[in-house]
């Protein structure tokens, strides 16, 4: 019987539910950590860029109107579908990371955890950032989170999976959209999970990976005016951190800084809360009767 011939992988990125390559017909290889070649990426350019914000900005008003247990339930059957392809994320993050195959399955167990524990969140964090607020007078107020819109996502440079999913889970938890930068060395694990997002019940658009340059790919989305929020995490450059937030000033986006973030860590709430924005209603009660009674 004749040797067969491989069928290698070909990755692209993930636009509007769709997998597109780069428009400029670019790539660029991508190695393991011992130099030896995985694939050649999709090398985004600025044009794949804006198309993702226009699938975003399409996908984000119909997202957020969903309720927030259906949320929950995509989520989850995002956190499903990966624990179904575990086997291709341990090689991959392997690959990605130089890890062992046992710490491999151990990041990727978490980032499975991490999507579940994001999908549980999206009906309760109402409840612990709104309310009805103590007001004197014949009248009442509700104040109650609302998502912030499209958010761009720099993905964290070297923790390819746990860290990617770390970012994504809580911005389209709460109703956002995003438009996510993959690590610019270690990009196969996100473009690996668009393929998975597919497939799992989220609508297209939702979110949108992106692979290259993130000097080249960032700048014209922290510009970009109808892009809401961009959050830093894999901006490891200071100068370029900078440069990023000066342009997302433009039309005052709201910016989640890079710090040094242990990705492993119980991940709180802080990102949930860090792209939502707070509706106050007020509303007359009208008077009180003799019975001390309101409507």
């Amino acid at each position: 019987m004749s040797e067969r011939l491989s069928v290698f992988k070909t990755y692209k990125l993930y636009v509007g539910g769709k997998f597109p390559r780069s428009e400029s017909g670019r790539v660029y290889e991508v190695s393991d950590s011992k130099n030896k070649w995985l694939a050649n990426a999709p090398l985004s350019s600025r044009k794949d860029a804006r198309d993702a914000v226009v699938a975003a900005r399409k996908a984000q008003g119909s997202w957020a109107g969903k309720t927030a247990y259906l949320r929950g339930q995509i989520l989850y059957r995002v956190a499903e579908m990966l624990e179904g392809r575990k086997e291709q994320f341990v090689r991959e993050v392997a690959d990605a990371e130089g890890l062992s195959k046992s710490k491999a399955a151990a990041v990727v167990d978490a980032a499975i955890d991490r999507w579940v524990w994001y999908a549980g969140w999206t009906d309760k964090i109402a409840q612990i950032v709104g309310g009805g607020n103590p007001v004197a007078g014949p009248f009442f107020n509700l104040s109650s989170p609302e998502p912030t819109g499209v958010v761009t996502v720099v993905a964290p440079q070297k923790s390819s999976f746990l860290g990617l999913v770390s970012v994504i889970a809580p911005v389209i938890a709460t109703g956002n959209t995003a438009v996510v930068i993959a690590s610019e060395n270690c990009p196969l694990p996100a473009l690996s999970l668009g393929e998975v997002l597919a497939t799992s019940d989220l609508p297209g658009g939702v979110v949108n990976i992106l692979s290259g340059r993130t000097a080249e790919i960032a700048p014209s989305l922290a510009s970009h005016q109808d892009v809401n929020a961009i959050d830093l995490a894999g901006v490891e450059d200071d100068v370029l951190a900078k440069e990023l937030e000066v342009a997302a000033a433009d039309n005052l986006k709201r910016v989640v800084r890079p710090q040094p973030v242990d990705w492993s860590a119980d991940p709180g709430t802080h990102r949930l809360t860090a792209f939502l924005e707070t509706k106050t209603v007020w509303h007359p009660t009208g008077s009180l009767g003799a019975s001390g009674s309101s409507y």
